[in-house]
């Protein structure tokens, strides 16, 4: 009897070439082809009561138990196909288990992460229309909706522990699991919000499964690796990571926690090869004493969702031991790699969002790798065309900067019940990304900004995203992190741009002044714009950041509107 849960090559590769696989019934596809399905895969992790992590291994016939069970509750109050219900439950391995059921039955599981503020959910599930509503304590939100004789309330409300003691009964509906079309949508998936209330991307069964096939066949999937997934699992990053590691049968522990101070414990204990996460861990993983025993055989990290840096991806990049055959993003040799191993790993820069489908651009850096500020590499075989865009829709000459564009199947049919926004993200057949960049002669693309956070000063456009590595990088001996916005100048001409920054602990720290004056000679080197002024944030409140970790740039061009032109909050301010 075989120990390892990972799918023989012979069946992931039907999964390649199978017409019906998608997002809508990776697991029940996954539990028919994979002789290994009792075996488990998929850990969750707690704590015992001295302190020691414990880990819980699901095996495919394990999840399918649970789908089940959760798919009769919602049967048996009402849920039918098509019809949106939100899910609103603490991060790990539930959110994934309501997907699952709910799409098993063809209803569209709206998933939310749970640190998102209640007025900012309501106003989401408002916009969503959903039927019903699963949370792990939703007396707040029946109060709310209590308040509001007006506003349309789902019609039921109810804790997830109610589902989870479910006792079912009573057959499932003919034809289940159900079979979606191509088109059909699977899933919403909320952005971050860090431009305003989340826009609900949708996801289809066929569209969200577009561009993943390569990895059933070349993703590193030895008996030795381990993946540690550290996504948000009510966003499409995290989504994505489950249905690869669910159709490779490979081991993975499902994070419910991205804090360094639970990670890295889990992390001696799970022994992962592979780590995936949005930036805010890798964040506090590259700060004070390196986690070299936590990460001793990581070969891989995998980012998306928002920008990494290299002052925080090259300390990475010294822990852990690769293959030495390893290559490409994601991507293993066609005929597996050397049994040797060399000191460090590879990052994966992934630039991608729940609207792109999967990170459509990757960025390798090894400890071997030059620096090169801002390269997200080049477009992933799915992607038909990508271009440099002008206000018109125009393709603008090499090394131009432009807006982001993108042709590639994997792309989002489009935004729930906003057939307008849709259109305005539309271009010629292309999906505009929301990004500035710039393409060189080689066809690598660069990274500079999301375009509404590019700063208009007098002289031209300033972007964040260089700037910020540039403080990152050269300054990260006392800067921890950053984030550099426009506000409006003093003259009244455009914004002039400042940077808020969160030191790195346990330092000796510059003054404001002092640090102004350093970024401001690195910046020059660098050949970019100096900074008006260095803000130093001093708690949370003062680094305000999203339900996925992403700083909330609006909020900082709020707080600091009045710098140059009136009164502005006490801090530490050059």
């Amino acid at each position: 009897m075989t120990t390892s849960p990972i799918a023989p090559l012979a069946v992931r590769r039907q999964f390649m070439t199978d017409p019906a696989l998608g997002a809508g019934n990776f697991l029940q596809k996954a539990l028919e082809a994979n002789p290994n399905n009792t075996v488990p895969y998929a850990f969750t992790h707690s704590t015992d009561h001295r302190g020691q992590v414990v880990l819980r291994g699901h095996s495919l016939c394990d999840l399918a138990a649970l789908r089940d069970r959760y798919a009769h509750w919602y049967r048996a109050n009402g849920v039918r196909r098509g019809e949106p219900v939100a899910v609103l439950v603490r991060e790990g391995l539930e959110p994934l288990l309501h997907f699952l059921a709910l799409t098993a039955l063809g209803a569209v599981p709206a998933l939310v992460n749970d640190a998102m503020p209640e007025t900012t959910a309501l106003r989401y599930l408002d916009h969503v229309g959903a039927v019903g509503l699963v949370a792990d304590d939703p007396t707040r939100l029946v109060a709310a909706y209590r308040a509001d004789a007006n506003r349309r309330r789902p019609r039921f409300v109810v804790p997830a522990a109610e589902i989870k003691a479910y006792e079912p009964s009573g057959p499932l509906p003919d034809g289940y699991p159900y079979q979606h079309a191509d088109d059909e949508i699977v899933a919403l998936i909320h952005s971050s919000g860090t431009t305003g209330t989340p826009k609900s991307t949708m996801l289809g069964h066929r569209q969200f499964w577009a561009g993943k096939e390569p990895r059933m066949e070349r993703f590193p999937a030895s008996p030795d690796d381990r993946l540690m997934s550290l996504m948000p699992h009510t966003h499409a990053g995290g989504l994505s990571y489950f249905l690869t590691a669910t159709l490779l049968g490979l081991p993975t522990v499902v994070m419910g926690d991205w804090r360094r101070a639970v990670v890295e414990p889990v992390m001696e204990a799970f022994r992962p090869t592979m780590v995936a996460s949005f930036p805010r861990t890798f964040v506090e993983l590259a700060t004070g004493e390196p986690p070299t025993r936590a990460a001793a055989k990581v070969h891989s990290w995998f980012n998306t969702g928002d920008s990494a840096h290299y002052g925080h991806i090259r300390r990475l990049v010294r822990l852990g031991e690769r293959p030495a055959g390893l290559i490409k993003p994601w991507l293993l040799p066609r005929d597996h790699a050397a049994d040797e191993a060399v000191p460090g790993s590879q990052f994966i820069d992934g630039l991608g969002s729940s609207e792109m489908g999967m990170a459509l651009f990757g960025q390798v850096t090894t400890p071997e790798t030059a620096r090169d500020d801002r390269c997200v590499g080049k477009p992933t075989e799915v992607v038909t065309a990508a271009a440099v865009l002008d206000a018109d829709g125009r393709e603008v000459p090499v090394g131009t900067v432009g807006l982001l564009a993108v042709k590639t199947p994997s792309r989002t049919p489009g935004y729930w019940n906003d057939p307008e926004l849709t259109r305005s993200f539309e271009v010629d057949g292309y999906w505009l990304t929301g990004d500035v960049a710039r393409r060189d002669e080689e066809g690598n693309f660069y990274h500079l900004d999301r375009t509404v956070d590019v700063i208009d000063t007098e002289d031209g456009p300033v972007y964040s995203l260089p700037a910020e590595e540039v403080l990152l990088a050269d300054c990260g001996d006392v800067v921890q992190d950053c984030a550099v916005v426009g506000v409006p100048a003093e003259n009244g001409r455009g914004q002039v741009p400042i940077a808020v920054v969160r030191m790195q602990p346990g330092v000796a720290e510059p003054s404001a002044t002092e640090l102004c004056a350093r970024a401001g000679k690195e910046l020059a080197t660098a050949g970019l714009a100096p900074l008006a002024a260095v803000i130093v944030a001093r708690d949370p409140a003062d680094f305000p950041t999203g339900v996925t970790g992403k700083v909330l740039k609006r909020e900082l061009r709020t707080r600091w509107a009045t710098l140059f032109t009136g009164a502005a909050p006490a801090l530490s301010i050059s």
